[in-house]
């Protein structure tokens, strides 16, 4: 069967807010094709199904930093109030609620899009506890090159001067000076 939207559509409507990633209300409403009214009227109805670690609505602050990442135009997009934001668990959940054949397909690739993003970040901590393991081993086997070049950076201790004024005065010559001497 024909991928109904694209990964990368999906993709592009997934956020990070509060440490989770989402999909705000008015994205899943345009995926699934219908309104986003008629989106929250169906999670209204089922609001049992969908607990905070499910569904939430955005804050102001947060649609503020949507506005800010250009994610939306403006907060006026939101008309009037305020967006909710679904995990990926709420994501599923709205299959049940839906019940439409678009609504099968795009639930799809949106839990296509999420699973992908999840082993993107699995394969980006994976390859940070790499490098981290390579610093430490070539920490201790170069430690005697990294101390000489550590050596070789540091300046010279200055000469320590001593405190107060040093005087320097031709010698005094005594005796014959060119003068004569009285006698």
């Amino acid at each position: 069967m024909k991928e109904l939207i694209p990964e990368e559509v999906v993709e592009k409507k997934i956020y990070l807010i509060r440490g989770q990633k989402i999909i705000l209300s008015i994205h899943l409403a345009e995926l699934y094709g219908v309104e986003t009214r008629a989106l929250n009227q169906a999670v209204k109805r089922n609001i049992d199904r969908f607990p905070e670690d499910f569904m939430f609505q955005l804050k102001d602050s947060e649609a503020e930093w949507l506005v800010s990442q250009n994610v939306i135009p403006h907060k006026k997009y939101f008309g009037g109030s305020f967006p909710y934001a679904f995990t990926e668990q709420g994501v599923a959940m709205l299959s049940s609620v839906l019940n439409s054949e678009r609504a099968v397909q795009v639930n799809i690739a949106i839990m296509r899009a999420f699973v992908k993003l999840r082993e993107m970040i699995a394969a980006n901590k994976d390859l940070a506890r790499r490098l981290d393991d390579i610093e430490k081993k070539y920490d201790t086997q170069f430690k005697v090159v990294f101390d000489a070049i550590r050596q070789l950076m540091t300046p010279p201790e200055p000469k320590k001067r001593k405190i107060g004024f040093e005087v320097r005065e031709s010698t005094a010559r005594y005796g014959a000076s060119g003068r004569k001497r009285a006698r």
